[in-house]
């Protein structure tokens, strides 16, 4: 979603966002900033500044994340429907004589 943003969304895990205050941090993703792709996120509800505050949280533990992490997040990921017909693909040939195959094209 990020690619084609100018300015280009910043790494989190880079010294000069991981420098930011977690009041900075927060204000922005409640505020966004104007004139870029970052839009604003809060609505002034407390569950919404709880939701921004845990974001924080999360933007502070991205520089020491696992694999183990970063494969789950992974998995949670979009595809599109070429990519899932891709991996069902992938699965039928890996896998021959399992149930999943690869799904068929509708004309």
């Amino acid at each position: 979603m990020g690619r084609n943003l100018f300015p280009k969304a910043p790494d989190m895990t880079e010294s000069s966002t991981q420098k930011l205050s977690d009041g900075e941090l927060f204000a922005i993703i409640k505020n966004g900033i104007r004139l870029s792709g970052m839009p604003a996120w809060g609505d002034n509800s407390p569950s919404s500044d709880l939701q921004s505050w845990k974001l924080v949280h999360f933007i502070r533990h991205l520089p020491n994340l696992s694999a183990a992490e970063v494969d789950g997040m992974k998995a949670m990921n979009p595809v599109s429907p070429g990519q899932a017909e891709q991996v069902a693909g992938e699965e039928a040939f890996l896998n021959p004589g399992s149930s999943a195959s690869a799904p068929r094209k509708h004309h």
